[in-house]
């Protein structure tokens, strides 16, 4: 008796069709990252919040001033680089401008901060850090480093040494995620495009 011809699969590939290396059809459309860059990412993303709102959370018991919002001491770290105009400050943060000139506002109220005149444009003013703005920054560096000190003199010894041996890859990262996003891979082709 004659074998029947086997059965085309509905949900089998089209013979000939391209597909990744997942096994998926190319659709053309850009390829997402593979599951375990995204398992990596969110777990790094849960760990450094947690982190950030520990660090914040604990320190807010011993200074109550610590309520000051992350984005006015990042301002104020700028700042003690070099006055800036707000011009200068909104691109050097990657904010509005009328963001920058709110938060300067509240600074300027705070007496952390205040306005100088810009030597190089007399219609333009710079902001510069005040001796208070200065104290209060120092403050802040400092409760962070205790309290980290502490934390950290709570791990083993060999976490410890994971934590410092991790530093040089981190501050690679924050220096990545601080570049502009390099242009997407156009289609079709194997060559990434060299970002601007």
């Amino acid at each position: 008796m004659p074998s029947s011809p086997p059965v085309p699969d509905p949900a089998a590939e089209p013979a000939g069709a391209p597909t990744d290396p997942g096994g998926r059809l190319d659709s053309g459309a850009p390829a997402e990252p593979p599951a375990p860059a995204i398992e990596r990412a969110r777990r790094l993303t849960d760990v450094v919040t947690r982190l950030r709102r520990a660090l914040r959370s604990s320190i807010r018991t011993d200074y109550p001033w610590e309520s000051l919002p992350m984005a006015q001491v990042e301002l104020l770290q700028t700042l003690a680089a070099a006055p800036l105009r707000v011009g200068e400050l909104a691109a050097r943060q990657r904010l509005a401008p009328n963001t920058v000139s709110g938060l300067v506002g509240k600074l300027l109220e705070a007496g952390f901060v205040d306005r100088q005149a810009d030597p190089g444009d007399r219609r333009t003013a710079r902001i510069a850090l005040t001796p208070a703005g200065l104290r209060q920054l120092d403050d802040w560096r400092q409760a962070h480093e205790r309290r980290i000190a502490t934390a950290l003199g709570t791990l083993t010894a060999t976490d410890r040494e994971a934590v410092m041996q991790a530093l040089p890859a981190l501050d690679r990262l924050a220096r990545a995620l601080a570049s502009p996003v390099p242009a997407e891979q156009p289609a079709g082709t194997g060559e990434q495009v060299a970002p601007r």
